[in-house]
């Protein structure tokens, strides 16, 4: 059988330039693919970050008559990891300072319809019969609604590969006017119920919705709860009709960049036969955060955007009756300005018991991730999350809200889970500050019983987040829709 081959459109991949987890995907997922024997080679805007790291790269194809769009240029370099990259240089779009949605005073770039769009039809351009290259993609995987349009386009097109649209977080849609459509020259018979439309608006995600073959998002638990209200956002019944052709993949994370045995910004390294150096690590932590050094009060550690969403509201309510348990607490994060500011109060108002690092620091995620006794993570909704993967390889049992990925990846710790070796955490339902607090309690309890401690530690560190695992889902899904069997 002919090696499989697919086009990954993204508008960010790390390390070239991430404002979230869907860059961690794009930089990680292409590579597993690679690896496993597809053909993978990434599509993404030439941002001035992106083409400051484009080392050797050169121009293999170039769009000077595209109706609707500027001239354009495809440059060709790679990844890490040998992946093939291909970069949509267009320099009065992408060339500017901020980010990639953003200007640098946090206002959405006016043209995003634009930028978006043409990335969107060179990813179409490149899946059909108009391509300039030789390599011919068997797929087009599109992801979220900066290349939701990519489906739209190649169903017009000749010749054209079948794509699926990958959901990183449906709260982003990529809503503008319907004007839209005819400035991106898309045919006004796409603008209905039955296409592109969306109250009134044209809808990027819309589209990829509507007229992808396939749809992916980045868990099973957070496929079904799009289907229906409130995370649906308004594309639930959209969803719920097409749930046959729905598949959740929990994402995988980097397990050489988050690793305990080898990462080089701990105090020291441990594994999961030999844990001894975890409670270096919480010494470590606690000095470097000003926290009271106390190895058996149970330090709970914190790395999230401040935010509603993330749900840190509650930890916030209950922080002064943790320090009564007692409990350390130590947070990483930047978001809400509100939110900000209860956190800097609660450090003054609790010094060598609460502490926070409001900014971003990798080094001190790390660190966190390895010195806390078990990690934070209530979120109200959570597509896949990280943190929760990161914390059970540091052995850091995390305690969640049973949502979204966060209930596929955690196993809460019972008599019977904690028996039968599948227990990793400890989850929660209901939104409320005292289920966060008695979930807390539940975890401290256990903490003080070093045998179970131990035992939900190791069952922590046996689990297997590896992107191999869900590349070959993705893999899966990729013949499925080629209808080509193994």
């Amino acid at each position: 059988m002919p090696k499989l081959k697919a086009l990954f459109a993204t508008s960010e991949v790390a390390p070239l330039v991430k404002t979230g987890g869907l860059g961690d995907v794009s930089g990680a997922l292409p590579a597993a693919l690679r690896a496993i024997g597809v053909d993978v080679r990434i599509l993404v805007p030439g941002y001035k970050p992106v083409i400051a790291q484009l080392a050797q790269h050169r121009v293999v194809a170039t769009f000077d008559n595209l109706p609707g769009f500027p001239p354009a240029r495809l440059l060709s370099g790679k990844m890490a990891h040998d992946v093939p990259l291909l970069v949509l240089d267009c320099p009065v779009l992408y060339q500017r300072d901020g980010g990639p949605y953003q200007s640098v005073s946090g206002v959405d770039w006016a043209d995003n319809a634009l930028r978006f769009g043409l990335l969107s039809k060179i990813a179409a351009v490149l899946g059909c019969d108009e391509s300039p290259l030789d390599w011919h993609p068997d797929l087009v995987h599109c992801n979220d609604w900066q290349t939701g349009l990519t489906p739209a386009y190649l169903h017009f097109s000749q010749g054209a590969a079948p794509s699926i649209v990958a959901i990183h977080n449906l709260l982003f849609q990529g809503n503008f006017s319907p004007e839209t459509v005819s400035e991106l020259h898309l045919p006004p018979s796409c603008y209905s119920i039955n296409g592109v439309e969306y109250y009134g608006k044209l809808s990027f995600l819309k589209a990829g919705l509507f007229y992808a073959d396939h749809i992916t998002t980045v868990s099973p638990n957070y496929a079904k709860e799009i289907q229906k209200e409130p995370l649906g956002f308004g594309m639930q019944g959209l969803l719920a009709t097409r749930r046959n052709e729905l598949t959740g993949i929990l994402n995988g994370i980097d397990t050489d960049e988050w690793n305990p045995a080898t990462d080089p910004h701990l105090a020291k390294n441990y594994n999961r036969a030999r844990m001894a150096g975890k409670a270096a690590n919480k010494e470590a932590l606690q000095i470097r955060m000003g926290l009271n050094v106390a190895p058996d009060i149970p330090l709970l550690g914190v790395v999230s955007r401040l935010t509603h969403q993330k749900g840190l509201d509650l930890l916030l309510e209950i922080a002064p009756r943790l320090v009564e348990l007692p409990a350390q607490l130590v947070m990483l994060g930047t978001g809400e300005a509100s939110m900000e500011k209860a956190v800097r109060d609660l450090t003054r108002s609790y010094p060598g018991q609460i502490s926070a690092h409001i900014g971003f620091s990798e080094d001190l995620s790390h660190q966190i991730e390895a010195g806390a006794d078990m990690f934070v993570m209530p979120s109200r909704f959570e597509p896949c999350g990280l943190n929760q993967l990161y914390s059970q390889r540091y052995g850091t049992p995390p305690i969640v809200h049973a949502t979204g990925g966060l209930a596929d990846s955690v196993v809460d710790c019972t008599p019977k889970t904690l028996g039968d070796g599948s227990a990793s955490g400890f989850a929660f339902l209901g939104m409320t500050a005292e289920n966060l607090f008695a979930t807390i309690q539940r975890a401290i309890d256990l903490y003080h019983d070093q045998e179970k401690w131990k035992a939900l530690r190791k069952n922590c560190m046996a689990k297997d987040f590896s992107w191999q695992r869900s590349a070959e889902t993705y893999r899966a899904v990729y013949l499925k829709v080629l209808g080509r069997q193994e």
